[in-house]
């Protein structure tokens, strides 16, 4: 539902753009904060491999069966991970659907204390590594702690917790 929700916000902010928006305009939302400003990006993020976007469709759909997979499989378990890993692939999908459909990503999020414009589904990414990354190192780590104290240890919280 996460993965769902990215792809159709996306997918409706960028149509919101492109109808409102001439490529190169920018609208101000938040005087000295954020504009939106419609640019056309080829490439990967931050203009990277521009003109080679569609070779990222490819690597979109294997994240997506693949992760589809994980999840059916058990191996992506966990609210962080699952979220994360939604965000991730919602992102995903969100851009490769602007280059199937453009051969470009829309792009329009402008913060003007930050360099470069990205899109939901940019953002959408972003977080997704972040909090596959918590679960990875931080959640992981009190996982494997807890599976090691003693049980004698965690009966006394338990009744000291009143439980």
């Amino acid at each position: 539902m996460v993965a769902s929700f990215v792809i159709i916000i996306d997918q409706l902010t960028k149509y919101w753009i492109r109808t409102y928006l001439s490529v190169g305009d920018t609208m101000v939302v938040w005087e000295g904060v954020l504009n939106f400003t419609h640019i056309q990006n080829s490439g990967a993020a931050f203009g990277l491999f521009e003109g080679f976007g569609r070779l990222f469709v490819p690597v979109a759909i294997i994240i997506a069966i693949v992760s589809i997979f994980m999840l059916n499989k058990g191996y992506i378990n966990g609210k962080v991970l699952e979220i994360g890993t939604a965000l991730f692939v919602g992102g995903a999908v969100g851009n490769a659907i602007d280059r199937i459909l453009f051969n470009q990503v829309t792009d329009f999020i402008h913060f003007q204390f930050r360099q470069g414009i990205p899109n939901l589904a940019d953002y959408a990414l972003s977080f997704g590594v972040v909090l596959i990354f918590i679960d990875s190192v931080i959640v992981d780590a009190i996982r494997k702690r807890r599976a090691t104290e003693p049980e004698t240890e965690i009966n006394e919280k338990n009744y000291d917790q009143g439980r």
